[in-house]
């Protein structure tokens, strides 16, 4: 997906949270409507009964004292109850009667539909269909005084609550999404930023990404792509380093080999033209040998970190030109007595630096060479030939730099082990003439313990 359809595709991000923000809030928004009406329901509901209770309570001597009233006056029936005046204002009339202890109904209020009070006699709270009623018996008379409340006050009371908060739920969450996707559209604008950044890298440009103001979260991302792009840039530059290296290094020996086993074949293959392909061959393979040798210690994808003996290194290495029986006399090894030095590396790859500078000493030096390895972790090689001038070890570790006549003198050796030692993130010292040495050439690697 292009960073131009990240935030307007139909399944962008964006619209994600949106949807998933509007579904949530107005979830939550909903349970806590119905949690506010279950709360106001308890409130109304004891508001209406202690009102009950506070009426009748005030009420019942009034109705008594109705009641006294009526019976004194007659006119009725003792079998019929007994009806109250009409109240003055209708509207709001209690809603009442006196009932004696054997259920007969003594007076009720002038407003009372029949079947109000259609609740067993028990002191307390009954619902009816309609009415929530409360009855209370006098202390000392054989009287019981109910009060009736109509439910549908009630319920009003609570629509108009429950409406009241879900109403503007209705009309605020259109508001709410359209905000919320503003907001998830800006707070994700650094993504699309981030992911066109990443588009736009290619094999041409590897370079980090660089976006300030990036959250955490996504900080670590981009942290994590610049180092995949460091790794990629590496890659690519130790491919083109091998690339131009071969080219380099390897045009004249390939020159050489067709030179020569042309010469041969227009003298019937002498046998020193043959001779001297065969020394071009060599050369090329040595050649070869050594521009890998460089690949792999650029790359260092193969490197390990393990404890290193480095006297069985330099050993093992020196053994390696001992079988030429002209080494036996010009290569010398010098070890510590003390316990010998442990150093944290690649085995191989350390090989390969101790046998380049080996091999670079018996071929420049034309003298005896040493290999000493001295405590704490270092591994030296000494020569006792005419050595390099100040300007000359300044541009040994560059690459293709010859400073011998020897066509074999490439300039690769100095620039591996250069190469290796970074890579053990140790220290490689150059010194010509050695400490204390009037002629000579020196090379150090100074390892991390292990």
């Amino acid at each position: 997906m292009s960073a131009s359809s990240f935030a307007t595709g139909r399944d962008s991000l964006a619209g994600r949270l949106t949807r998933t923000l509007i579904v949530w809030v107005g979830g939550v928004w909903l349970l806590c409507v119905l949690a506010v009406v279950w709360y106001v329901d308890r409130e109304i509901n004891h508001n209406f009964d202690n009102e009950l209770v506070e009426v009748s309570h005030r009420m019942f001597a009034m109705a008594v004292q109705e009641l006294e009233k009526l019976q004194h006056t007659g006119g009725q029936t003792p079998r019929e109850p007994l009806i109250a005046p009409k109240q003055l204002f209708s509207e709001d009339a209690v809603i009442y009667q006196i009932v004696d202890l054997h259920e007969h109904v003594l007076l009720r209020s002038a407003e009372a539909p029949p079947d109000t009070f259609d609740v067993p006699l028990v002191a307390g709270f009954a619902n009816s269909s309609t009415w929530r009623i409360y009855t209370v018996r006098h202390p000392t008379l054989g009287l019981f005084f109910q009060v009736a409340d109509p439910l549908d006050e009630r319920r009003h009371a609570l629509n108009r609550t429950l409406f009241g908060l879900i109403i503007p739920l209705g009309a605020v969450l259109p508001l709410l999404a359209l905000v919320l996707r503003n907001v998830a559209r800006a707070e994700l604008r650094v993504l699309q930023q981030l992911a066109s950044e990443i588009e736009k890298r290619s094999g041409a440009d590897l370079s980090p990404i660089t976006l300030p103001g990036l959250p955490k979260e996504l900080r670590i991302v981009g942290d994590h792509v610049n180092r995949l792009l460091q790794r990629l840039s590496h890659a690519l530059d130790v491919e083109r380093a091998l690339a131009a290296n071969a080219a380099h290094e390897l045009r004249t020996p390939l020159a050489a080999v067709r030179l020569r086993l042309q010469t041969a074949l227009e003298h019937d293959l002498r046998r020193n033209d043959v001779q001297a392909a065969l020394d071009a061959l060599r050369t090329l393979s040595h050649r070869t040998e050594k521009l890998l040798q460089l690949s792999r210690a650029e790359s260092g994808a193969s490197f390990t970190q393990t404890r290193v003996d480095l006297v069985q290194l330099a050993a093992t290495v020196a053994q390696d030109f001992w079988h030429d029986p002209q080494n036996i006399e010009r290569l010398a090894l010098k070890v510590p007595d003390s316990n010998a030095p442990l150093a944290l590396g690649d085995v191989d790859a350390l090989a390969i630096a101790l046998r380049n500078l080996v091999e670079n000493a018996l071929r420049y030096s034309g003298g005896r060479v040493v290999i000493e390895v001295m405590a704490p972790c270092t591994l030296a090689v000494r020569d006792s030939g005419p050595g390099v001038t100040p300007e000359q070890l300044a541009t040994l570790r560059e690459r293709h730099v010859r400073h011998s006549s020897d066509r074999a003198g490439y300039g690769l050796g100095i620039s591996i082990v250069g190469t290796i030692v970074e890579k053990h993130d140790a220290t490689l010292e150059l010194s010509s003439p050695p400490a204390g040495a009037a002629q000579g050439f020196e090379a150090r690697i100074a390892l991390q313990p292990a």
